[in-house]
């Protein structure tokens, strides 16, 4: 027979409603009778029917994480397992499930949302990206629904609790970085205007230029449109053109991988003939040959103190909204050197 929540009770010396608000964290019950409730349920083996539960308190006690495409395709980038990692060990912490969205399209995702709202099958959401003029964002704004966002948002920033890393600031550091080594024809690798982080990353690129008295060239920004379009051929006749950039500042490590990769082909050596430094600090990135300069983003924290955010809006809705900024650092490693004269 199924252990209840009287047994527990009857054993711990409690009642079954101290049992209840042990379960549910309650503040008012002192941490000596939840430890001693807890030993109790695992003692017996009692796991608490948190379906029930939602129906009485009308609470899944679950979080619903957006995902900017569909699962299969953004898992493929390391950024999203190791932020969803981040919101899981805080989720664990109160008690909180997860639930992913799997749409493939943006209306699909949108629906998936709309679905997990007007359904109740979450008490809040985390958008794992900042898209500019974003239907889902307005949406949840419209609801009053409680939501936070990895990535700054591009409107109605001062309604909207965030956690982000100072992207102009970073972007500014690291192309100065390159600068110091002398380069100046630095190009901007992986722009995708729809997304705030690359138009920040793009406007520290711009404002290190400017301090320096370089020039902004268009002809060196590529966008992640182009990439995927034009993919080898596109990248390879950009690296080779009579011009070509000393120093690529590159979104993301995957990418500036991949740019190695035809640098190799093309006999351009790196680091000797171009500089590469990007973003995300992947594992990957330091079993490189040359081992990859990149910006460690903290993606584990990111996704933690998204959670932890929302968890607290959850559980108080009149929570004032604010603004997490995770420091981001530059990993040196062997991808940049000294452009030769």
């Amino acid at each position: 027979m199924a252990v209840t929540i009287k047994d527990v009770a009857k054993a711990a010396g409690v009642s079954p409603s101290t049992v209840s608000r042990v379960i549910g964290d309650h503040p008012h019950i002192n941490e000596e009778t939840k430890k001693r409730v807890r030993k109790v349920m695992d003692k017996l083996g009692y796991h608490p029917n948190y379906q029930a539960r939602s129906l009485v308190v009308k609470s899944t006690e679950t979080i619903g994480i957006v995902m900017p495409n569909s699962a299969t395709q953004a898992l493929q980038n390391p950024f999203f397992p190791e932020v969803i990692r981040g919101i899981s060990m805080k989720a664990h912490e109160h008690q909180f499930g997860v639930y992913l969205t799997t749409g493939i399209t943006d209306e699909e995702i949108f629906q998936q949302v709309v679905s997990m709202v007007q359904g109740r099958r979450v008490d809040g959401i985390i958008l794992l990206y900042s898209k500019t003029d974003d239907k889902i964002m307005n949406y949840l704004l419209e609801r009053k629904f409680p939501f936070t966002v990895i990535g700054r948002p591009s409107m109605n920033a001062e309604r909207i609790t965030y956690v982000d890393n100072d992207n102009i600031y970073i972007t500014k550091q690291v192309t100065d970085y390159l600068i110091k080594l002398g380069h100046k024809k630095i190009a901007f690798v992986g722009v995708n205007i729809e997304y705030v982080f690359t138009i920040d990353r793009l406007e520290g690129f711009k404002q290190a230029l400017h301090e320096a008295g370089i020039p902004y060239d268009e002809n060196y920004i590529i966008h992640e449109q182009c990439l995927k379009s034009e993919g080898k051929e596109g990248i390879t006749r950009f690296l080779s053109s009579h011009e070509p950039p000393t120093a690529l500042v590159v979104a993301d490590d995957f990418t500036a991988i991949e740019l190695m990769s035809y640098s190799e082909e093309l006999n351009i050596k790196v680091p000797e003939e171009i500089s590469m430094i990007s973003f995300n600090d992947v594992p990957l990135a330091e079993h490189m040959k040359p081992q990859l300069t990149s910006v460690n983003i903290d993606i584990f924290q990111l996704g933690f103190e998204a959670a932890n955010c929302l968890i607290e809006i959850i559980k108080n809705p009149g929570a004032l909204p604010k603004r997490v900024t995770i420091p981001a650092r530059m990993v040196e490693r062997k991808s940049c050197s000294p452009i030769h004269k």
